[in-house]
């Protein structure tokens, strides 16, 4: 680990103000931070620690939803009774996610944040665009196990490995920041993160300077709350497939259907089309693979995670035919 120097933020402007500075970086749980540190994939100047900040309560908004603090802990979210009761997807998802020892360091804004588990990321010694523009992609022909089949490009194919960020997308939450002339704007969670393109190392639409202040969740829509995560072992690993699906419908019928999708891309992602071909449609099989096959369009695999299109589909037959049995 390279020598940084450190400070305490007193504000959300003055975090803001600080981490424009070049080789700056916003510190919290530190549970991808510091790892990338170690292994001088990151090799921050200056951290700057904004635990101290008011940024760790849940409130109740006006329209009955909730406002997330960027500090609230990953477990007191997931334990919270509104969560829960009300959005009972984010909480199977936070549980999902990581180790109890991780859950009550990593933050909500940090979760939001952490970069791809790609192998070849972590590896300073083989090319990587995200982590040196120009250098190419070491996955695109080594082991791409993990890898995405969805909007990846000829620069990039790593996936996002939050399962936070994908009950999140399901929900149609909100990213408020904050930058450092106080100036506030509210992000909607589809427009936060940005697949690759020809510039990958950009990987959200956070401006330099603006950080993140607070997650907030409209109403929970009505239906069924499931969150299936597919991956290698049964603890403790990062998503091949995830599923958060918020369905409305009764016996043989699907009346509304919200369909994200985690380990596919390097965004939680969502199928609208998908959602339109289920709704109003009876919930049989020839439903359903309209749906996989609205949510495949364009998928591709690269080898050794071509597995994954076609466990895509398993994964969404039955996660709707949990969700439509009653």
């Amino acid at each position: 680990m390279k020598a940084f120097t450190y400070q305490r933020a007193n504000s959300t402007t003055q975090a803001a103000a600080a981490a424009i500075q070049s080789g700056a970086k916003i510190i919290a749980g530190g549970t991808n931070l510091l790892d990338l540190m170690k292994l001088q994939v990151e090799t921050p100047s200056q951290l700057i620690d904004i635990n101290r900040l008011p940024l760790d309560k849940i409130e109740e908004t006006p329209d009955g939803g909730l406002r997330i603090g960027a500090l609230v802990r990953n477990s007191d979210l997931a334990a919270d009774p509104r969560v829960r009761q009300r959005y009972s997807v984010l909480s199977r998802a936070l549980l999902a996610g990581a180790s109890a020892q991780l859950r009550n360091k990593a933050t909500t804004g940090g979760n939001l944040l952490q970069r791809t588990r790609c192998y070849y990321f972590y590896d300073i010694t083989k090319p990587c665009n995200k982590r040196s523009p120009g250098s190419g992609c070491a996955a695109l022909a080594g082991f791409n196990r993990i890898h995405a089949i969805l909007g990846a490009s000829d620069h990039c194919i790593a996936t996002h490995p939050s399962d936070m960020a994908v009950a999140m997308r399901a929900l149609d939450a909100n990213v408020e920041t904050v930058d450092r002339q106080g100036e506030t704007k509210v992000i909607p969670i589809a427009e936060f993160h940005r697949l690759p393109g020809n510039t990958p190392e950009i990987e959200t639409s956070l401006k330099a300077g603006e950080i993140i202040t607070a997650v907030r969740l409209p109403p929970p829509p009505p239906g069924v709350q499931v969150y299936r995560k597919v991956r290698d072992r049964a603890s403790y690993a990062f998503a091949l497939v995830s599923v958060a699906a918020i369905i409305d419908g009764t016996r043989g019928r699907v009346r509304s259907a919200r369909l994200a999708f985690g380990g596919l891309a390097l965004k939680p992602w969502r199928s609208l089309q998908a959602e339109q071909r289920l709704a109003s449609a009876p919930a049989n099989t020839a439903a359903f693979n309209s749906a996989a096959d609205a949510v495949l369009e364009g998928a591709r695999g690269f080898g050794g995670n071509d597995f994954k299109l076609p466990l895509t589909r398993r994964t969404l037959h039955s996660v709707l035919a949990e969700t439509t049995r009653t």
